[in-house]
């Protein structure tokens, strides 16, 4: 762990040059790929490889980190209770707060109505856009789910892009090593230096986290421009609103009631936030979650389990899209929704927003699921907002990635394991910055 200051004194920032700060290169990247993307958009749509390059890049390690952080988390607490107590506190809390932001979306929807007066045709509507989503649906079923978490192999869950594979077997080893306990620790201390490592290889990685920002930006403006929004534009600021809202009115409680500022927060974690911004992918900075977590106090016993569980179910911003886009596209196609079936819209998002936590694009393909139950409300009409559904990505990644750091503090808070010193002085900024360029600390 890195040492704290004497009392009375804080840590002052290391001597670096400003240029440096990842963050700010982060954000320099953006603006210089939104303006390519707008002025030359052909070159801009041309730069999609190097943003698809960083994100494979990221998910390249995503495993591994994972399967470190989680088996020797587990690991390290020996007692299996206590694994047992933060787990059902985990999915508790992911149960309540994300049913809570389906909830918000459906309020909103009928609130503001951003459909409303549309009077779309659902036949004049190309149903062809969305069939790919709509042919994966099956997997959000409760057989695809539980099939999905299954890997062919123990092997074979590290080498797919199938974050709840990579939870189940990380799971079940670290369980395996805390029982058998002594007998076996030089496995576990073999396993927390090979986690040293893998940090070290984040760092390294998080380098190119500019150059994917920018080309991830560029692509995005290049390919859709900034007029797409005009077509939808209410759809997508009544979105943003409503994120906003949840992450400073609902989550900004919640941290309110644990003892901190959700600002603080969200400045602690600003490089990892542009970073999602910029690739519009949390898992971009799942990694740098995890070591920031753990650099402000929260123990690797506690962040080995919740964040990684947490980017599978505690999906905010997904889930309020799930129901907002919803009612947005009965709204636009003219179909009148009652209580009842808005409420078994709720309910089938529900189980459809777990069962697409390991499938790809899950965002999409879980609104095609939902839909697909509630027969009332046409699946043609995804096409409506496929257009505009990569700008509202990026805001789901922001969203479920601040709930993820807000969920992981509540429930360390909850154990009495918070090193409330630490935490403070981190959200002061008072710690050294501990930016992804830099390998994470390993406690003792």
């Amino acid at each position: 762990m890195l040492p704290l200051p004497a009392p009375g004194e804080s840590m002052p920032l290391p001597n670096r040059s400003w240029y440096r700060h990842l963050y700010l290169q982060v954000l320099v990247a953006i603006f210089a790929g939104v303006t390519l993307g707008h002025f030359y958009p052909e070159t801009g749509a041309a730069m999609k490889p190097l943003g698809d390059a960083f994100i494979k890049l990221v998910k390249m390690i995503i495993a591994p980190v994972i399967f470190l952080t989680i088996v020797t988390g587990i690991a390290g607490m020996r007692d299996l209770g206590s694994v047992g107590r933060v787990a059902a506190k985990a999915f508790g809390y992911f149960l309540f707060f994300s049913t809570f932001a389906l909830i918000v979306g459906l309020i909103v929807a009928n609130v503001i109505r951003p459909g409303a007066g549309m009077d779309i045709d659902p036949a004049t509507l190309d149903a062809s856009k969305v069939a790919v989503y709509a042919a994966k649906a099956h997997e959000t079923s409760l057989v695809g789910f539980l099939m999905a978490m299954i890997p062919e192999t123990i092997l074979s869950a590290m080498v797919q892009d199938n974050i709840l594979q990579v939870l189940f077997v990380s799971i079940l080893f670290g369980v395996s090593l805390a029982m058998v306990g002594d007998r076996v620790a030089g496995v576990l201390d073999l396993l927390n230096q090979v986690s040293v490592v893998v940090f070290k290889l984040v760092a390294l990685l998080m380098k190119a986290a500019p150059i994917g920002a920018f080309g991830a930006m560029a692509f995005t403006i290049g390919a859709y421009g900034v007029g797409t929004l005009a077509n939808l534009a209410l759809l997508v600021g009544t979105f943003y609103l409503t994120s906003f809202l949840f992450v400073f009115g609902v989550l900004g409680i919640v941290a309110r009631l644990c003892g901190f500022s959700i600002v603080r927060l969200v400045g602690y974690l600003k490089t990892e936030l542009l970073l999602v911004l910029g690739t519009s992918s949390s898992e971009s900075a799942l990694p740098a979650l995890i070591e920031k977590m753990e650099r402000a106090g929260c123990p690797k016993t506690i962040v080995g389990l919740v964040v990684p569980t947490g980017y599978s179910f505690n999906l905010d911003g997904t889930n309020i899209y799930m129901t907002l886009a919803a009612l947005f596209i009965a709204q636009a196609t003219g179909v009148h929704l009652s209580l009842g079936e808005q409420l078994l819209l709720l309910g089938v998002a529900m189980l459809s927003s777990k069962g697409a936590a390991g499938v790809t694009g899950a965002g999409f393909i879980t609104l095609a699921a939902t839909l697909s139950i509630v027969p009332s409300v046409p699946v043609a009409g995804m096409a409506l907002i496929l257009g505009v559904d990569r700008f509202m990505s990026e805001c789901r990644s922001l969203t479920n990635f601040i709930g993820n750091a807000v969920a992981t503090v509540v429930i360390t808070r909850w154990e009495g394991a918070l090193d409330r010193e630490r935490f403070d002085a981190a959200l002061r900024g008072e710690m050294p910055r501990v930016d992804a360029l830099e390998p994470a600390a390993v406690a003792p």
